[in-house]
């Protein structure tokens, strides 16, 4: 087996050009994705409708990765990983659930729902039961969206969120509830599938449901006329008309922009009318969305009757889940406030788009005859994505 040197792979990328082939088909980059870029970014895990009483638990499971997020008896919210302290078996099975301890289904240690070792049974004089808790993983909530991050010292969000904060509360994002998520297996690096979520370049050809009501497939469409009509509605409705953009080493990327939909589209629905009752305090449909990113990793569209997240997990060197996540207003009931089928449609055929144009990619990727090409000025999203990847995987 040759040695692999990823020193001589980051040698090879050209400033403004797609990455060489390596990067998607190696199994050391996939290793050091996982353990030099996953595991030291903060990833968005789920929802507080998910945990909303002592001792309801989820897992989240990237790569070979897995964490458990929990609340505890003080209903407090807690992130640790889903390794025991004996021979490292998962502890929590069950993907979500409601537990009073939780308990590793191989040699019965237990934990308490805080992390701390509860039992371990016959174990030598001298075993500090204190020193072999799950190990913690760091843990943010912002307007019920909990993100966790397993570096010892994460990315600086905080100061991040403080300027989303008066943006995003009028949505009202912690008085949501799940209404549907879609799994979309796809046979290709994650990163791939991320690229392509980051850039617009393909929305006109590869999109066409899609393309005919979201004004951000062709930048030329962003007239001043369109903008400033926008601007207008969103105020009328209680929005703030303020952007966001962060991209600096050292701290969690953001950002933050909302832009129109075309005349006659209130939402991103199939006829433009509204899907689902105003989230929030929003007093109205405004005819346009926000693209909101919390870490490069964390993709949310916010229209103003329904959000839609977006998760790119690895789960092998060419396999990736893709994860879309439907939210609507608490309260909201499929068949009476909304139809299911209406709310998902738009989303669910763009991904389907998105699993054949990304499966086609790693196809030509995996050739040896693909050399990296320049990237369009389109994609200057992808441009921001690898220089806080490369700062971080790079030898």
């Amino acid at each position: 087996m040759r040695d692999f040197d990823m020193g001589s792979l980051t040698a090879q990328v050209r400033e403004g050009h797609a990455l060489p082939r390596g990067f998607y088909t190696e199994h050391d980059v996939y290793n050091a994705d996982i353990r030099d870029y996953w595991n030291a970014s903060w990833i968005w895990v789920g929802h507080i409708s998910q945990l909303p009483e002592p001792g309801d638990f989820i897992t989240f499971d990237y790569g070979p990765e897995s964490v458990i997020i929990a609340r505890d008896r003080d209903g407090n919210l807690s992130a640790f990983q889903n390794v025991c302290r004996h021979r490292g078996s998962r502890v929590c099975i069950e993907s979500a659930g409601n537990a009073r301890v939780f308990s590793c289904p191989y040699h019965a240690w237990t934990y308490e729902l805080t992390g701390k070792l509860r039992r371990a049974r016959e174990m030598p004089e001298g075993f500090d039961p204190a020193a072999h808790g799950l190990l913690p993983v760091h843990l943010r909530e912002f307007h019920g969206m909990i993100f966790v991050c397993a570096a010892n010292t994460p990315p600086d969000l905080d100061a991040g969120l403080a300027k989303l904060d008066p943006l995003v509360a009028p949505f009202g994002l912690a008085d949501l509830t799940i209404a549907h998520t879609a799994r979309y297996p796809v046979p290709a690096n994650w990163k791939l599938a991320l690229e392509n979520y980051m850039e617009c370049y393909h929305c006109a050809p590869a999109h066409l449901d899609f393309a005919r009501s979201h004004s951000i497939k062709d930048p030329h469409d962003l007239n001043a006329d369109l903008i400033a009509d926008l601007a207008a509605r969103s105020r009328a409705i209680g929005l703030p008309v303020e952007e966001v953009v962060q991209y600096c080493a050292g701290s969690a990327s953001l950002f933050f922009k909302r832009y129109p939909l075309f005349e006659g589209y209130q939402t991103g629905s199939r006829t433009g009318a509204p899907l689902a009752p105003p989230l929030g305090t929003l007093t109205g449909h405004d005819g346009g969305a926000t693209d909101m990113q919390i870490g490069l990793l964390n993709n949310f569209l916010i229209y103003a009757d329904h959000v839609v997240g977006y998760r790119f997990v690895p789960t092998g060197v060419q396999e990736t889940r893709i994860e879309v996540v439907w939210m609507v207003r608490a309260g909201a009931e499929a068949g009476r406030d909304y139809d299911m089928g209406d709310l998902t449609w738009l989303w669910h055929v763009t991904s389907m788009d998105d699993e054949r144009i990304i499966r086609h990619n790693q196809e030509g990727v995996n050739s040896h005859h693909f050399h990296p090409g320049p990237l369009s000025e389109m994609e200057w999203g992808i441009r921001a994505f690898y220089d806080d990847y490369l700062g971080r995987v790079s030898p």
